[in-house]
């Protein structure tokens, strides 16, 4: 079975992805006895990361913040020194349980050409 798992800033796995039919197979075994869970919705729902931003996360197994500067082709002292900080700055800032203030993410989406919020699962 084909499956991709979606962690928290913890990097424990809290979701899996899985194909189409995958689910309909389940699905149907399940008899209908699947328990239905509440959405709760907030002004971020419609946000989408790029497919090769993802991509780079997954295969590289780096967090999103990385993968973005992946995807702009820039090196963590470069991204240090467009803000001002240092490489080991930056390096803290890429780890995945890392939770980047606004006014950090709102500098960081102007260099990588983004929204802030794309920089937040």
């Amino acid at each position: 079975m084909s499956k991709q798992y979606i962690y928290d800033e913890a990097g424990k796995p809290q979701f899996v992805v899985l194909p189409v039919a995958e689910y309909e197979k389940l699905l149907s075994a399940s008899n209908g006895e699947w328990e239905t869970i509440p959405v709760e919705t907030d002004e971020h729902d419609d946000e989408t990361i790029p497919h090769d931003v993802a991509g780079i996360m997954i295969e590289q197994e780096v967090s999103l913040q990385a993968a973005w500067r992946i995807w702009r082709g820039l090196s963590q002292q470069e991204v240090a020194q467009q803000l001002g900080t240092t490489q080991s700055a930056i390096s803290q800032l890429e780890r995945p349980e890392s939770k980047p203030q606004k006014k950090t993410r709102e500098r960081l989406a102007k260099l990588y050409g983004c929204r802030p919020e794309q920089l937040i699962l």
